[in-house]
């Protein structure tokens, strides 16, 4: 294969996309309906203090019956317990959230404190579970980063497929012992393998449509990975990567570009399936 050129790499980042998302990609609503359908029995309980004047007799009724409907009470601030967020309370010591649900008082200076009580009051709420499933559309866009590289990988995953191509996914660098003496005991996990008559091809891919330090830490590590694979007889090291967040890494792009033979994004990934088929 021959060399990559510097005008290889300038065609290369012309070719960046600024997304690889669809429109499943902004919002997992089965996840936030599962989150919902988790705590919709308390959150129910919770509406008895919608419309509610004297919210703190509300509070100690409510607690008299079932103390641990207060347990949700985070989400309606969108913090969740697992967070361990903390704030002053009224005597000005610094205390976790969940602290506040352990007796009513706390309850009722939590509620007043974060505005709750005038939302309660006002009905600017009707039903917490509908409001719940809201803020969890909220909370879920912080999986976005995550799901981003999902997305790459289902879609590399449906071009192979579609080409005809046989491939194995999330494959471990210990099934591979030929990759011992170069990878030493670090242990690898490729996103995908392909096994042609000639050569094995194990492949990483990834997507980046913002910038950040791990982009140069990425590239990085995969101009140190491919030689060392492709210096073992019948393996070749494949990146697949795309995405506009590269400009804010492009030195490091392009030093990797120039020590990895194999190097694609979603518009040159056809030229690697063409390499696959010749054999």
């Amino acid at each position: 294969m021959k060399q990559h050129t510097q005008a290889d790499f300038q065609k290369f980042m012309s070719q960046l996309l600024e997304t690889n998302a669809d429109l499943a990609f902004y919002t997992d609503f089965d996840k936030c309906y599962q989150n919902v359908k988790s705590i919709s029995i308390k959150l129910n309980q919770l509406n008895y203090l919608v419309g509610k004047i004297d919210i703190k007799a509300a509070v100690r009724d409510l607690w008299a019956e079932n103390n641990k409907v207060f347990d949700v009470l985070g989400i309606l601030i969108a913090t969740r317990d697992h967070d361990k967020k903390m704030a002053f309370n009224a005597v000005g010591e610094i205390q976790f959230i969940t602290d506040f649900f352990k007796t009513p008082d706390g309850v009722v200076e939590y509620i007043h404190d974060t505005g709750l009580e005038e939302v309660f009051r006002n009905k600017h709420i009707t039903n917490l579970v509908d409001y719940v499933f809201g803020v969890e559309v909220g909370l879920d866009t912080n999986a976005r980063k995550n799901r981003s590289g999902h997305i790459m990988e289902d879609r590399v995953a449906t071009i192979f497929t579609q080409a005809g191509v046989e491939h194995e996914t999330e494959v471990y660098s210990t099934s591979l012992p030929h990759l011992n003496k170069v990878l030493g005991e670090d242990t690898k996990r490729f996103d995908f393998v392909i096994r042609s008559a000639k050569k094995v091809y194990l492949i990483e891919v990834n997507f980046y449509s913002g910038g950040g330090s791990k982009l140069n830490e990425v590239a990085r590590a995969y101009t140190e990975l491919a030689p060392k694979i492709n210096a073992v007889q019948g393996y070749e090291f494949v990146w697949i990567t795309d995405g506009i967040g590269w400009n804010s890494a492009k030195g490091k792009l392009e030093e990797a570009f120039y020590a990895i033979p194999h190097i694609y994004n979603l518009t040159t990934i056809q030229d690697f399936i063409k390499l696959i088929k010749l054999g």
